[in-house]
């Protein structure tokens, strides 16, 4: 069984900051976290799950949506079990709850965390 805790949202102006944090703990599909990409996506009210960025098991390989490519930075810790999501230049359209799924652009689990809720407003 998997335990997935999101943190680190807020309410924020455009331009403004936040980093979210994303720690796994146990096994999903027989892999733990160190051994698995993973994704940060985001879901905006009404609309379905946007993927935003992703990094190999051993971080050395980092995708990004075009939408937050130069304003978002994806990092993980796998001695602590945590994926991190720094933000940037925030635009309101960056408004949504973001989750961490295991996977990659090309496919990832639906999120089983409650996600952390990032508002991005003047």
């Amino acid at each position: 069984e998997v335990t997935v805790v999101e943190s680190g949202g807020g309410l924020v102006e455009p331009g403004g900051s936040l980093r979210l944090s994303c720690i796994v703990h146990g096994v999903q599909h027989g892999k733990d976290f160190s051994s698995q990409t993973m994704s940060w996506v985001r879901q905006a009210v009404g609309k379905d799950f946007e993927w935003v960025s992703d990094i190999s098991s051993d971080g050395t390989t980092i995708k990004y949506a075009d939408s937050v490519k130069g304003r978002f930075t994806i990092s993980r810790d796998n001695a602590v079990n945590t994926m991190y999501l720094q933000l940037t230049s925030l635009k309101t359209d960056d408004t949504a709850t973001y989750y961490c799924a295991r996977g990659s652009r090309m496919g990832y689990l639906r999120p089983v965390g409650q996600g952390t809720q990032v508002t991005v407003s003047s």
